[in-house]
């Protein structure tokens, strides 16, 4: 059986999760949070999460493990069989980590763990969320999933990304990303009828106490 090694906080654990679930494939988690310990290293060369444990040995970094589970070619496909529209929605997973993703993250220390960020970063980061925000919107079709009428992986970047990229925008720039974003909103409301978000939220929900008490102890460190 296949076992998700990573916390449930993480927001690309959390692609990966869905992506399971979506697509009925049977796992194990195995808690764990990023760590340079020896052992950990061993599945990880970062000590990244999450890694997905396979019959075969451990891979790591989040779009490969989602292309692996693609690749098995079992449960309903997140990625089109059309060569293009498979590029799209690659297209679009990548652009929304490059530039909504990463920029947010520049700035989780100070938005969500009471540590502080540079000025220059943190207007580095307001202007490329903004360009970020500006990029999905032209690029995606939100008809009424990011890359069309059908869930993909780039639904997965998009629900676990720029809701926390929302979150930076809002604490430390008073901006609504989705101000006037419309297809973006109505798709966040769709997912909270999914059955399989709905319980990876219960989850994080559970495990947010034990993230912060460790994230707090790491950035006071």
């Amino acid at each position: 059986m296949l076992k998700l090694h990573g916390f449930a906080v993480s927001n690309y654990v959390n692609m990966v999760k869905l992506a399971l679930l979506e697509k009925g494939l049977a796992f194990d988690m195995v808690e764990v949070f990023t760590s340079q310990n020896p052992e950990f290293l061993a599945i990880s060369p970062r000590g990244k999460v999450p890694v997905l444990e396979t019959e075969h040995g451990f891979i790591s970094e989040t779009g490969a493990i989602l292309e692996y589970l693609e690749d098995l070619g079992q449960g309903v496909p997140l990625l089109p069989a059309e060569p293009f529209q498979r590029a799209q929605v690659r297209s679009l997973a990548k652009e929304i980590e490059l530039y909504l993703e990463l920029p947010a993250r520049a700035c989780y220390p100070e938005a969500f763990f009471g540590a502080s960020v540079s000025d220059s970063i943190k207007n580095k980061t307001r202007e490329e969320l903004l360009g970020g925000i500006a990029a999905l919107k032209r690029h995606g079709k939100f008809a009424p999933y990011v890359a069309g009428d059908r869930l993909t992986v780039a639904d997965l970047y998009f629900l676990y990304s720029v809701d926390l990229a929302c979150l930076v925008a809002h604490k430390l720039f008073g901006l609504d990303l989705l101000a006037d974003f419309p297809g973006a909103r109505a798709l966040f409301e769709r997912f909270k009828d999914n059955p399989n978000v709905q319980r990876i939220a219960a989850e994080k929900e559970a495990g947010l106490p034990a993230f912060l008490a460790m994230a707090q102890a790491r950035f006071k460190a």
